[in-house]
């Protein structure tokens, strides 16, 4: 819920200034002068960091930071002539190509906005059929940090579903039994974060009626569309484990992605709700579908002279980005899917991760048909005699 907190902040904020027009997207799209801008980001940060569940709110727009976005494209490039110069530019922008099939192909790039932007603009001559975009992450260069002051708080025990208390144990301080089937929810769905969700959240057994649902909604680019469309989920109770926003195939309309759990008749119930929405084109459930998911992720981690040909290796391994290289520091930049973002923390723990960036998930319906989590459904109990 935090999140729907988060933009109906940022939406009330623009909403009061009068100088902001109906049809602006950002703070930078307001006639504000030099100084009352200033002021206006100055109020925006102390608004934010009054929340509850916001621990720290900087502004960082002045200072030296690297920048990366990603974006996933879905072309109309049947087999021939087209798809060889589409696979020749890919090559140039980097983009790594998802999926194909007889008259499409999807390319995945991630980069500076300048380059997605150049890069949609070139491949646009093809025909985009959809685009997905991330909004913008960014982390400190060199050895910089967030200028974070740690209270003396204790760290807070998170229990797993499965060790939830049983309702025949005895619970201090609770007024009414609780029973056994009040117990289950859509909080038993573990966060997609994490690395051992990724087969749950499409359908495998082992959460129940309960998992994570992918929903994809076009929405007309206004200022306070976000927080409308997640303020549906969170007056029903909804968490929203996921979110990324950004610019669609058609100018001025925006793509929202969105991860929420929940079983698929209420999930139903919801998106009916966010299509009656003024400003809501389009919701889709693409859960049930063959999709391709991405997620970007920068991570800053403490990096010797000594120790930068160890971690050379693992950009090969991991097909990892160097962004930016310190005295002592080293940011990475890494795309794909949740597990191999945890495979690469773990990794490199021991080195010492100072800061970690990441995106939501974006995601775009396969035009092959493939069907991963058939595929990994079937290397799963497959077995070799």
């Amino acid at each position: 819920m935090i999140m729907a907190v988060v933009a109906r902040v940022f939406a009330h904020s623009i909403a009061l200034h009068p100088t902001c027009n109906s049809g602006s997207t950002s703070l930078a799209d307001c006639l504000l002068p030099a100084h009352a801008l200033t002021a206006f980001q100055s109020n925006l940060v102390k608004q934010l960091g009054k929340l509850v569940k916001v621990r720290y709110v900087e502004d960082i727009t002045n200072t030296k930071r690297v920048e990366r976005e990603l974006m996933l494209i879905k072309l109309r490039a049947p087999a021939g002539p087209a798809r060889t110069e589409v696979l020749q530019l890919a090559e140039i922008f980097r983009a790594r190509v998802v999926d194909v099939s007889e008259r499409g192909i999807t390319l995945c790039v991630s980069g500076d906005p300048g380059k997605t932007v150049a890069m949609q603009k070139v491949m646009s001559k093809f025909g985009v059929m959809e685009v997905c975009r991330t909004g913008r992450i960014s982390l400190k260069r060199g050895e910089a940090l967030l200028e974070q002051i740690k209270a003396p708080t204790e760290r807070v025990v998170h229990r797993r579903s499965s060790e939830a208390i049983a309702p025949d144990q005895s619970r201090d301080g609770d007024v009414y039994q609780i029973e056994k089937e009040d117990l289950s929810g859509p909080w038993e769905v573990q966060n997609v974060l994490e690395p051992t969700t990724y087969e749950n959240d499409r359908g495998e057994a082992g959460q129940g009626e309960y998992q994570a649902h992918t929903l994809q909604t076009l929405v007309a680019d206004v200022p306070g569309v976000l927080q409308q469309v997640t303020q549906v989920f969170a007056r029903r109770g909804y968490n929203i484990q996921s979110l990324a926003v950004g610019p669609s195939e058609t100018q001025g309309d925006s793509r929202i992605t969105m991860v929420v759990p929940g079983t698929p008749e209420s999930i139903n119930k919801v998106i009916k709700q966010v299509k009656k929405l003024i400003y809501v084109k389009d919701v889709q459930d693409i859960t049930a579908t063959p999709y391709v998911a991405r997620e970007l992720m920068l991570i800053k981690v403490r990096c010797t002279a000594s120790q930068r040909g160890e971690l050379r290796d693992l950009v090969q391994i991991f097909r990892l980005g160097v962004i930016d290289v310190g005295h002592t520091t080293m940011t990475l930049e890494v795309q794909g899917r949740e597990d191999k973002m945890a495979a690469l923390t773990d990794l490199l723990e021991p080195y010492g991760v100072m800061e970690i960036a990441r995106t939501g998930r974006i995601a775009l319906t396969r035009e092959s048909g493939v069907d991963t989590k058939y595929l990994e459904t079937m290397r799963s109990t497959t077995r070799i005699w």
